[in-house]
């Protein structure tokens, strides 16, 4: 009896493995990454933000919700910015919440940027940035 039951588990097993790899790849695909979309992670010169980081502070507005709640931190985005310096996508790596992380897309969305290169060709590029929510 145990054999038979071993025997059974046995044979499930590379189908269980065979099914957790195609809901594995499935679940990756729908996340929406694309390593075909054009953007380049590094390039020769990095897109800048046009005034500096400062410019871009100035734009955000700390929400009122995060602001009573006690809600400080750190708010990762990965911007998609094109050979114009204009800002085409921007998604949330990692929030804090509280309004911080629609924040921070807001203020990037809004700010232009000077952009990347590569042999002084202007090309598009996923840059990541930190966005820093303080309480004073």
């Amino acid at each position: 009896m145990i054999l038979k039951s071993n025997r059974s588990l046995i044979l499930l097993l590379p189908l269980i493995l065979i099914f957790g790899f195609l809901l594995n790849v499935n679940l990756t695909a729908d996340q929406g990454i694309n390593q075909d979309d054009g953007y380049l992670a590094f390039a020769e010169e990095m897109p800048e933000v046009e005034g500096g980081l400062p410019s871009l502070y100035k734009t955000i507005r700390y929400p009122d919700i995060a602001r009573k709640a006690g809600i400080s931190g750190r708010v990762y985005v990965m911007a998609f910015i094109d050979e114009s310096g204009n800002v085409n996508d921007v998604q949330v790596i990692k929030g804090i919440g509280g309004g911080c992380d629609e924040a921070a897309v807001e203020a990037i969305k809004k700010t232009k940027f000077i952009p990347g290169k590569n042999k002084g060709q202007a090309v598009k590029v996923k840059l990541s940035l930190p966005i820093n929510f303080q309480l004073q």
